[in-house]
């Protein structure tokens, strides 16, 4: 059964930072190019960031500079550090893992991060 779990979300003041992770079971983590997506309300649900399983990087243009994508692939765990908060950055959160090979796609449930002004 595959399970990807979100947490670390929160309600956080602006400019502070919070850390998100994703801990995956039941895929082969290594060879998954795993990425964090948000939805705020009322929008549709964005890119934020993706790793692959060599470990290159991608990030939205509004997270650039604030937020870092890393992969733990002894842990089967990803994260999001997020530095520098802002209101709009409000949204819930989640993860997706794409098989390298196959592109099976799974999600996560989510974790909600509030940024207050």
């Amino acid at each position: 059964q595959v399970q990807l779990v979100e947490s670390g979300g929160g309600l956080v003041q602006a400019g502070g930072s919070l850390r998100l992770s994703c801990a995956a079971s039941g895929i082969p983590f290594s060879i998954n190019v795993m990425g964090w997506y948000r939805q705020a309300p009322g929008k549709q649900r964005e890119l934020v960031a993706t790793i692959t399983s060599g470990g290159n990087t991608n990030y939205a243009d509004s997270v650039k500079g604030r937020f870092t994508i890393s992969r733990d692939n002894a842990k089967n765990t990803v994260y999001l550090q997020m530095d520098s908060l802002k209101p709009e950055d409000t949204a819930v959160y989640f993860c997706k893992s794409r098989h390298q090979y196959y592109g099976i796609e799974y999600w996560g449930k989510g974790t909600l991060v509030t940024v207050s002004s």
